[in-house]
């Protein structure tokens, strides 16, 4: 089974954070309301569940009520489920679980390692039900590569590169006619002036305005993402979280890190 390239949003999604309560509880409604305040200040789209979202600290079942949600909370968006796994098996069976609560598209990482990254994609979006499945590059932090080689044969509807590599955007642009989004803030401009679908971004959750302007072509907002973009990386994931609470005044609780 292939995928056709198609574009669910142009501009700039959010990869969700997902708040927890002091207990370590996931806070199922606050996540959501989360979502839908960013949505309120321009954002596109919102990816749940994703690495951004430590994912790799949520049980599927806590995975598939987030996607819920927020599915409930942002009628007027795309919700896209991260549903990556350790094999082929269990991301299936997630990205499944994912859209049957709703989810419009996954977003899916390679394991780290895979012998037939086409075998692998086959049985994703069989699960899919003819929603698209995007490929997910963030070799070392969400499973393993896709390389740009072996990309084109697999039958995805399009990509999220977190890298920051503005080589390896450039050849995505080039060589391949899927649906490109950045997941790198750094990228966002180039991003939008070189004509990719998108962006999936992490500080969307702090800075959804100034990701909007700087993907519309503002340089300044672009320069101001800088400060937020590094506080962001700082000791994952509670740089982030801290900057999320300073502004909305959301818990800081993570499980990771």
């Amino acid at each position: 089974m292939t995928q056709e390239p198609v574009v669910l949003w142009r501009g700039v999604a959010v990869a969700l954070v997902t708040l927890f309560a002091e207990d370590g509880s996931v806070d199922v409604t606050g996540t959501a309301e989360h979502a839908e305040r960013l949505v309120a200040a321009g954002v596109r789209a919102v990816l749940v569940a994703g690495s951004t979202g430590e994912a790799d600290a949520l049980s599927d079942g806590e995975r598939v009520a987030l996607v819920s949600a927020v599915r409930r909370a942002c009628p007027g968006v795309p919700v896209v489920a991260g549903a990556s796994g350790a094999w082929a098996g269990p991301a299936a069976e997630l990205t499944a679980a994912s859209v049957a609560v709703g989810a419009d598209a996954v977003l899916v990482a390679p394991p780290r390692r895979v012998g037939d990254l086409r075998a692998f994609y086959e049985r994703v979006v069989a699960a899919a039900d003819r929603r698209p499945v995007l490929a997910y590059h963030f070799p070392g932090v969400a499973g393993g590569a896709v390389p740009l080689e072996v990309l084109p044969s697999l039958p995805v509807a399009g990509m999220k590169d977190s890298t920051g590599d503005p080589e390896r955007l450039l050849r995505l642009l080039s060589e391949w006619d899927g649906a490109v989004y950045v997941g790198s803030s750094a990228l966002v401009s180039t991003a939008g002036m070189l004509g990719a679908a998108g962006a999936i971004l992490a500080v969307a959750n702090v800075a959804p305005e100034d990701c909007v302007a700087a993907w519309e072509g503002d340089a300044a907002a672009q320069l101001r993402l800088t400060a937020v973009h590094v506080a962001a990386k700082s000791a994952f994931p509670h740089g982030l979280k801290r900057l999320v609470a300073d502004r909305f005044g959301t818990s800081v609780a993570a499980r990771m890190g």
